[in-house]
């Protein structure tokens, strides 16, 4: 039995500076973008791996959602406390470097880790915790 990732959830709160954020700035393509019930799902990935996808979806996607939960999920939202993902990367400096210049929230410069990789992180346009690393010695 094999068993793999094949897609992971992103809350964002406006899909147009999700889409500008990960497609424009770290390279990522736009899969699928769709509307149902006045919400929005996208779905981005890297073109190097085509059977890994990150749905970009509204924070209260469910539809059973209280309008108290809702409240909570856009009051956690904002804190920057939904999702976190972390991405490999060839050259974490590199990175930094472009993410940066195209405006990019950062919140930890490149720095070796003790666990054995180098690594920066950022926040996207909705608040979630982005991590980039690079294994030592690449």
């Amino acid at each position: 039995m094999e068993i793999s990732l094949s897609q992971c959830f992103i809350a964002v709160d406006d899909h147009d500076k999700a889409i500008a954020f990960y497609r424009d700035v770290l390279g990522l393509e736009v899969r699928n973008d769709v509307g149902f019930e006045g919400m929005r799902w996208v779905t981005v990935g890297a073109p190097s791996q085509p059977d890994v996808n990150i749905v970009l979806e509204p924070p209260a996607a469910d539809p059973n959602a209280s309008p108290a939960d809702k409240q909570a999920m856009a009051e956690l939202m904002a804190k920057g406390m939904l999702r976190g993902v972390i991405f490999a990367t060839d050259d974490c400096d590199a990175t930094f470097e472009r993410i940066s210049a195209a405006g990019g929230e950062a919140l930890q410069e490149p720095m070796d880790q003790p666990y054995g990789v180098r690594d920066c992180a950022f926040r996207d346009p909705a608040g979630n915790l982005l991590r980039f690393n690079q294994p030592l010695g690449k």
